[in-house]
């Protein structure tokens, strides 16, 4: 426990542990969205299954950082293009995102998650279906997260503790959050918009391309900004 003494320690902690909630930005999104999807009873497990889920596997991922790093060699080559087990799964990852959000936004538009007989919202997804896909992009959004610490600090000890930290952060915004974010259509289309983006950032990452997050969460701010700002105006002259 002596690594806690030292200054260095505390600045890489919080730099960290800042990194890390920043990083889970879109898996709370996500896990907010499909929340909204299963009976209502059954929302709050849901949430805090699925950000219970993420904190698991980003410790045992922790725990195993000598395999996650091995999953950065090439396993396959494609015309002197390679990919490694890491670039398959960020691919199929944002694959996954992008086909899901589409989905989504493509039934609000059309109306099609409103039930056709008394017009509210069609709870269509059982609570094992959401945790499934929760869990799908858990695996995902873990390998960044983890390559990130991995990047910052050599220190298991403080990449559990910033993980656990961002964790419990979400786990406590995690239902005004989803409740905010299912309450407001406008701001539901943002949201799978901004996971759209980040299904093309993850599949653009795993073809070995970066693309600095900084851009990606200013534009989604941004946007989040001028809709509150548009929110403000209806409200006012209604």
């Amino acid at each position: 426990m002596e690594i806690l003494l030292q200054p260095d320690t505390w600045v890489a902690l919080l730099t960290l542990t800042f990194l890390e909630i920043v990083l889970g930005i879109d898996n709370i999104i996500f896990i907010s969205l499909v929340a909204g999807r299963v009976p209502e009873e059954n929302q709050k497990k849901a949430r805090l299954g699925g950000l219970t889920i993420a904190l698991v596997m980003r410790i045992l991922l922790l725990l195993s950082i000598t395999w996650i790093i091995g999953l950065t060699k090439p396993v396959l080559t494609v015309a002197d293009f390679e990919l490694s087990w890491r670039d398959i799964i960020l691919i199929a990852g944002g694959i996954f995102l992008l086909v899901k959000s589409t989905l989504e936004i493509h039934h609000k538009v059309e109306g099609q998650e409103k039930d056709p007989e008394t017009g509210t919202p069609s709870k269509s997804m059982s609570f094992s279906a959401a945790i499934v896909q929760i869990v799908l992009l858990d695996i995902v959004f873990s390998f960044d997260s983890i390559l990130t610490a991995v990047g910052l600090t050599d220190e298991i000890l403080l990449m559990v503790i910033a993980v656990t930290i961002a964790i419990v952060v979400m786990m406590i915004f995690a239902k005004p959050v989803g409740e905010f974010v299912n309450d407001h259509p406008t701001i539901q289309i943002l949201a799978l918009s901004f996971l759209i983006l980040i299904g093309v950032m993850l599949i653009v990452e795993g073809a070995h391309y970066h693309v600095p997050k900084g851009y990606i969460y200013f534009a989604v701010f941004f946007s989040l900004a001028i809709e509150m700002l548009n929110m403000r105006y209806r409200k006012k002259n209604v």
